[in-house]
């Protein structure tokens, strides 16, 4: 049984929350079985009776936004998830940004971005001191932050690179774990520590973790610090509650910079509505000084083979389901 009813939106608003040629409403409406049509100032709704309440706070929560700036994907997404809707994922689209930018360079290491929001995000790591990186696996969010952070540490902007995680599967209770705090966490950080290894030679990477030039800790051992002088990262911050990311939001002292990255569809907490990332999207929009960076699937870099791989498994999807 399907209901009608209508959301009135501010006329002002409605072109920010459409985004342009109408993107966010057509993806909003893959995102739900209701069928949405928008007639001057009101978005009128048919649909199942379960989706109402969810629907009336994403488009309270896109208004929000959009008194402060445009919609943007990583706002819509924000959004749905704090709405408990399903997030459609958009189609790959062609790369064109030709050689792409100078990331980092060192010893004949060279990194490059690959796509044009990977420039964007790499113009906005330089512009801003907090950055929000929202996409998908394999998008390059958290290499480049790693990047952004080396770059700083070796050029004396920081002193010091502070890696953080929220240690879900462990629910941050490390006592009980043979070794120090590195040893206890270095299973959750190692595709930070994968990172830096193909930056730094072996010797200077165990250098620095030794003399405090970087640092690796669970979200749970930042509560009461403030990092001076740091280029600090959040990774995998759609596992973090509204409440601890508030307080690591809080931590960031002077000359510091951030990174705070995070897959708004992969998450793992209990009750995904709660996610901090998808709710700091929403109430920091508009800030000036924080940057915004939503990575898609067209940013993912691949084997050749990969692809193949992801084809032959959808396509055998498809031929199970036609058969049931």
């Amino acid at each position: 049984m399907n209901i009608d009813y209508s959301i009135p939106i501010d006329a002002t608003l409605l072109p920010r929350i459409a985004g342009p040629q109408d993107r966010n409403l057509r993806r909003l409406s893959e995102a739900v079985r209701s069928r949405l049509v928008v007639r001057g100032s009101s978005v009128f709704i048919s649909g199942p009776p379960d989706e109402e309440e969810a629907l009336r706070s994403v488009f309270r929560d896109l208004s929000g936004m959009a008194r402060q700036a445009d919609v943007d994907p990583a706002g819509l997404d924000a959004a749905l998830t704090l709405a408990g809707l399903a997030l459609p994922v958009e189609p790959d689209r062609k790369r064109d940004n030709g050689d792409g930018l100078l990331v980092f360079e060192r010893r004949g290491f060279q990194l490059r971005t690959r796509s044009r929001n990977q420039e964007l995000y790499v113009r906005a790591a330089e512009q801003s001191d907090l950055v929000f990186a929202v996409g998908p696996a394999g998008t390059g969010k958290t290499y480049l932050a790693v990047a952004a952070a080396v770059k700083a540490l070796i050029n004396q902007q920081v002193d010091r690179i502070i890696l953080v995680r929220p240690v879900v599967e462990a629910g941050e209770k490390l006592g009980y774990l043979p070794g120090d705090m590195r040893e206890k966490v270095e299973p959750y950080f190692r595709p930070l520590y994968d990172c830096l290894r193909e930056m730094l030679r072996p010797e200077e990477l165990a250098r620095q973790l030794d003399q405090g030039g970087i640092e690796v800790a669970p979200l749970a051992y930042m509560r009461g610090r403030t990092l001076n002088n740091s280029f600090v990262i959040l990774d995998e911050a759609q596992n973090t509650t509204s409440a601890q990311l508030k307080m690591f939001l809080t931590r960031l002292g002077a000359r510091s910079r951030s990174i705070v990255t995070g897959d708004l569809t992969q998450i793992d907490l209990e009750h995904p509505g709660e996610s901090g990332l998808a709710e700091a999207i929403i109430i920091l929009r508009g800030i000036k000084g924080i940057g915004f960076i939503t990575l898609d699937e067209s940013d993912v870099v691949r084997h050749p083979l990969v692809k193949k791989i992801i084809a032959a498994y959808e396509r055998e999807r498809t031929e199970n389901r036609s058969d049931e």
